[in-house]
């Protein structure tokens, strides 16, 4: 075993579903090491989802927009920090120039030969890599040596109470009460490929409330508002009466965070937002199309249900996902039915 660590850095820059997937790590260094200083490195924009952990000690922001001259000058802080040890977890051109020629790096083992080969020439050799484990325990492999270990507490994402005061203001605003059990929907990804048909989310979401008399909330970025938008019109056409509210690009992560506490199940493709509905202990139905499970994205089984075309010789395509279906069929995401996502979506709802 190797030595007391008493100041690290943790390197992750994004996006949403990675930043929040390191939680267990950042939790089991703080359990291992208890009087061990904990910085975090992250982009401006996701900064919040570290920033109320009570286990980092500082958050180091690197600029959205960061110009080389704001990563070399965040390299000297860091080289000048004398940290035990540095944790990329990252493993990106710029995360390595930051720690290059530092004292003590360790670093994610990303699999990049077995993805490369399962997404290349669908041969599954993840077993001769280290195997296939979720992200979030790749995170805490880095560790091993130290005896950091996960003790399957799930992800975790803390939300102070002026941003819940801040939500049941805004619920209440549009007329859903703090006791109110919502549907929620995460129908966007930052890639084309990995989001299930507009008119099916639409349909999938009507029918729930329909038949639960819930009301539906849409969630997503500014970007994503438009595609919000148009679900909310399918569903208003469809099933007359429902109440449905498209929060995409007014709600902050937080927000959003504390908004999917009020619902009985968050319905998404894969994208950071469902892992910020898991973190919040929220019941998920995950939709994933190009992607497989050996890349190690797919939310726990406890309280999660995933949904997923089996048998198709062109999955994956991709591992993180594509402007469009390379074969032009999109039969990952086209063979998914609304009855499926409704059935799965119920089982969420009366407890798993």
């Amino acid at each position: 075993m190797q030595d007391v660590l008493h100041k690290t850095l943790i390197i992750r820059l994004s996006s949403v579903g990675d930043v929040v997937l390191s939680s267990p790590l950042v939790r089991s260094l703080r359990g291992r090491f208890p009087d061990c200083r904990i910085d975090y490195v992250v982009k401006s924009a996701y900064a919040d989802l570290v920033r109320h952990n009570p286990y980092v000690d500082s958050v180091i922001e690197f600029p959205d927009a960061g110009t080389a001259a704001d990563l070399l000058r965040l390299r000297r802080t860091i080289a000048a920090s004398g940290y035990d040890l540095i944790i990329d977890i990252h493993d990106s051109i710029r995360s390595r120039f930051l720690c290059a020629g530092m004292r003590r790096v360790v670093r994610l083992n990303k699999r990049k030969i077995a993805r490369w080969l399962l997404v290349r020439f669908k041969i599954d050799t993840y077993g001769r890599f280290g195997g296939a484990p979720a992200v979030a325990e790749r995170y805490l492999e880095t560790l091993g040596a130290w005896g950091v270990r996960d003790h399957g507490r799930g992800l975790e994402l803390f939300v102070p109470d002026t941003i819940r005061e801040t939500v049941d203001a805004l619920l209440a605003g549009e007329n859903i009460p703090k006791t109110a059990r919502c549907i929620g929907v995460c129908p966007s990804a930052k890639h084309a490929n990995k989001m299930w048909p507009e008119e099916r989310f639409a349909m999938a979401a009507g029918v729930l409330a329909a038949q639960e008399g819930d009301p539906v909330l849409l969630f997503g970025s500014a970007d994503e508002r438009e595609r919000c938008a148009t679900i909310a019109t399918i569903i208003a056409s469809s099933f007359p009466g429902t109440h449905v509210v498209n929060l995409a690009g007014w709600t902050s992560l937080l927000e959003t965070a504390a908004v999917m506490d009020h619902c009985a199940v968050v319905i998404a493709n894969d994208t950071g937002l469902m892992h910020i509905a898991v973190a919040r202990g929220t019941q998920v139905v995950a939709l994933f199309g190009p992607t497989v499970r050996q890349f190690g994205f797919f939310p726990p089984a406890a309280r999660s249900t995933v949904i997923e075309v089996t048998g198709l010789g062109c999955r994956p395509c991709t591992h993180i996902g594509l402007p469009r279906c390379p074969e032009g069929h999109f039969l990952c995401m086209n063979a998914i039915q609304v009855d499926t996502v409704v059935a799965a979506a119920r089982r969420r709802m009366e407890g798993g």
